[in-house]
């Protein structure tokens, strides 16, 4: 009687997890290794270090040492050196890290002259400014001072009647305005807009335009003539009166008819010698009147 040959029991094998040889428990937070790292007294001294460095931080910005001792700046031309003085007097003394640099900059830039102010602290005991100005464009001289002038009709800064003005100033145009009420006009006071296109235009007539032989001429405001084209050199002047708001309600009519004025007292120096004219009005250039 033969035996049946024994056969082996297959192995059962289950199939693993697709990605479970790589998966590992959920780490213990990193505040409880580090409890575990260090004994009770490890835990006091690491607490006692920084109450510490948060006590040595406030004991520098409330102490007496990093205190603003030093204030600078920089950048200035027309804004007076008394202005900056008043606007960061209050820093002297106060805690260098608690300086409001923001704060500050953006009350910098309130004064008339001031485009932008930047403001850094420097240790130990300096705050440092640095301003850049608007840009002036021209000069509006009164019976008390010359004002400096920028596009927008404001006045930033102011020069001394008899003070020889430096040549980047000296070429600007210079309005000489003898109304009354210029005498109260100072910095920060801004020159309304039609009286200020009508200075800036007229300040550009050249000489020969006019039929003039003159080199240059200056440029009056009055109160009973309005504006004033003044010839020193040959004697003459030309009144082209006043240039109300309303003038330049339609496109074209203020260039219009100061064109037309020009070209009036052109006409008149082409039948008169220029040095036999001491007045003409213009003010209406379809009626020029004028005087030996």
């Amino acid at each position: 009687m033969s035996r049946r040959p024994r056969t082996s029991r297959q192995r059962q094998t289950t199939p693993r997890r697709r990605g479970s040889a790589h998966a590992r428990r959920p780490g213990q937070p990193l505040r409880r290794r580090i409890r575990r790292a260090l004994p009770p007294a490890g835990r006091i001294a690491a607490g006692l270090v920084t109450a510490v460095l948060v006590g040595g931080l406030l004991a520098l910005i409330n102490g007496p040492w990093l205190r603003v001792a030093n204030v600078a700046w920089a950048g200035e031309r027309y804004t007076p050196a008394s202005q900056l003085q008043r606007a960061l007097a209050a820093l002297n003394g106060d805690a260098l890290l608690m300086v409001d640099a923001t704060g500050l900059a953006r009350d910098l830039e309130q004064l008339p002259a001031v485009s932008t102010a930047t403001v850094e602290a420097v240790l130990p005991d300096t705050v440092r400014v640095t301003i850049v100005e608007k840009i002036a464009t021209f000069v509006w001289q009164t019976s008390a001072v010359r004002l400096l002038g920028v596009a927008d009709g404001t006045l930033i800064g102011q020069l001394a009647l008899g003070a020889q003005l430096p040549a980047d100033i000296a070429a600007m145009p210079l309005i000489d305005d003898r109304r009354v009420e210029s005498r109260n006009i100072i910095v920060g006071d801004r020159i309304d807009a039609a009286t200020l296109t009508a200075a800036l235009r007229l300040a550009t007539v050249d000489p020969a335009a006019l039929g003039s032989a003159a080199v240059d001429l200056d440029l009056r405001l009055t109160d009973d003539d309005g504006f004033l084209l003044v010839s020193a050199g040959a004697g003459w002047q030309a009144d082209f009166g006043f240039y109300p708001e309303g003038d330049s309600g339609q496109p074209g009519s203020f260039e219009a008819r100061v064109e037309s004025q020009v070209a009036a007292v052109r006409t008149l120096f082409s039948y008169e010698e220029e040095a036999a004219v001491r007045w003409v009005d213009v003010r209406d250039p379809r009626r020029v009147y004028w005087r030996p």
